[in-house]
């Protein structure tokens, strides 16, 4: 394979995703095949407000996108009616789940390699009727798929969930055994098609110093050992579970490949830290592993506070293409395409 089809749904159409996959086409053809699966005019509209001579190709199907550098192929949904950013509309959030819905369905049928969305709105998806708080849940669904998790990328550090979009207090009763032995499996699974051929994983533990030997609580002990050394018998390189207040600066230095987050902030403020340092542009990936289909994201939301001035940044969009195209590539290696 020599590029990967990247499908790249459009997101919230008052939200950034359609300025940042204008800002970022010419850069992403060097990865990938995009096309994005969204309203043709709204992404002239975002052409405009971002300065862009890109011309924008309305097509019906896949095989008509001719992928030429000055003109960006929009699989158009037409679904988009008196366009107002920044606001949270039941209408986007149907826009934005048919964009999603019909990028699975195209993964599914191979007609596209991998998917990388941009950007939703829950509370508009919400509005539209979706029971998921965002892509995951809907992806998960739609797949017929029951062990996942979220993957966090950002330089070498990298991050897999045993929880996402949970109340803490749930997250807390989600910490179980097998839930955590799944999400190791995952991630081992994931890093390998990564390209990291013995990955190293670290789980970090669930309370403070990781439960300090019964001390603060019950869960790592009975709970996250079990599974950690059930996993070390299945041959997968894994330890803890270690203090959640060290493990990710030691991760980040080279000690582990991933560290297993057992809730959503766990995991996302070590990596938003990172991501979110410099300058304002925020770098970063999500990777939803466990799949048989690839998607990556996009690690922020709408900003809906800058939508329409044409300066969001499209790093973290280059990146998730980057991820899916390596991903893609490496699937076909081991299914011999």
């Amino acid at each position: 394979m020599s590029k990967p089809t990247a499908g790249i749904t459009m997101g919230d159409p008052a939200g950034i995703g359609p300025e940042i996959v204008v800002k970022g086409y010419r850069e992403l053809r060097e990865a990938a095949e995009p096309l994005v699966i969204g309203d043709a005019d709204t992404i002239e509209s975002a052409c405009e407000v971002c300065g862009s001579d890109l011309g924008v190709e309305r097509i019906e199907s896949v095989a008509e996108a001719s992928f030429e550098v000055d003109r960006l192929p929009v699989l158009d949904l037409d679904n988009v009616v008196d366009l107002e950013r920044g606001v949270v509309r039941e209408a986007y959030g149907t826009a934005s789940l048919e964009y999603v819905e019909r990028a699975i369905s195209l993964a599914l049928d191979g007609e596209i390699d991998a998917i990388t969305t941009a950007p939703i709105n829950k509370q508009a998806t919400k509005l539209a009727g979706s029971e998921h708080a965002g892509h995951t849940g809907m992806l998960a669904a739609r797949t017929g798929t029951e062990n996942y998790s979220m993957m966090l990328i950002e330089g070498d550090l990298r991050v897999t969930h045993v929880s996402t979009h949970v109340s803490l207090q749930e997250a807390c009763d989600l910490v179980s055994e097998d839930a955590v032995l799944e999400t190791i499996r995952v991630t081992d699974e994931a890093l390998r098609e990564l390209g990291i051929s013995s990955p190293k994983i670290a789980v970090a533990g669930l309370n403070p110093h990781a439960s300090d030997g019964g001390l603060l609580g019950g869960e790592d002990g009975e709970e996250i050992e079990p599974a950690v050394s059930r996993a070390r018998e299945e041959g997968i390189d894994v330890y803890g579970p270690e203090s959640p207040d060290t493990i990710y600066v030691q991760a980040a230095r080279g000690a582990a490949d991933c560290v297993v987050s057992m809730y959503h902030d766990q995991g996302h403020i070590p990596i938003k830290m990172l991501g979110f340092a410099e300058g304002g542009a925020v770098s970063g990936v999500n990777v939803t592993i466990g799949l048989p289909i690839i998607r990556t994201s996009v690690d922020h939301g709408t900003a809906f506070d800058i939508a329409g001035e044409g300066v969001a940044s499209e790093k973290s969009l280059l990146d998730a293409v980057s991820v899916a195209s390596e991903m893609a590539r490496r699937r076909a290696e081991v299914e011999g395409l």
